[in-house]
């Protein structure tokens, strides 16, 4: 008999072949499938990583924007999502968020 049955250990995954005459051939058609099944199981769970990091997707569409900033006629800069405004467009265009990082950790609270 030329069967092969391999047992990953860490995972418990089990691979068997009996399609080739010789049981070399079998050993080494069943490290393949073992291979090819551990790296979709890493695959997939890399996958989940990254997905739970980025967290919901949202769309760049209309209405769904952070910030307004309006530079004519007058100057002013409001955060939608938390209701924040301040008319030092300067300031924040120089990249200073302070105020705004603050009320939206104060808002996921």
């Amino acid at each position: 008999m030329t069967a092969i049955r391999i047992t990953h250990l860490l995972t418990g995954i089990q691979v068997t072949c009996q399609t080739e005459r010789s049981q070399a051939q079998n050993l080494q058609k069943a490290r393949e499938m073992l291979f090819s099944k551990l790296g979709r199981i890493l695959e997939e769970k890399k996958k989940k990583e990254i997905s739970e990091l980025k967290g919901e997707k949202i769309s760049a569409s209309w209405g769904n924007q952070i910030r307004s900033y309006v530079l004519q006629p007058y100057r002013l800069i409001k955060d939608l999502r938390t209701g924040i405004e301040t008319s030092a467009v300067e300031e924040v265009l120089d990249g200073r968020l302070d105020d705004f990082i603050e009320a939206e950790i104060k808002n996921q609270k």
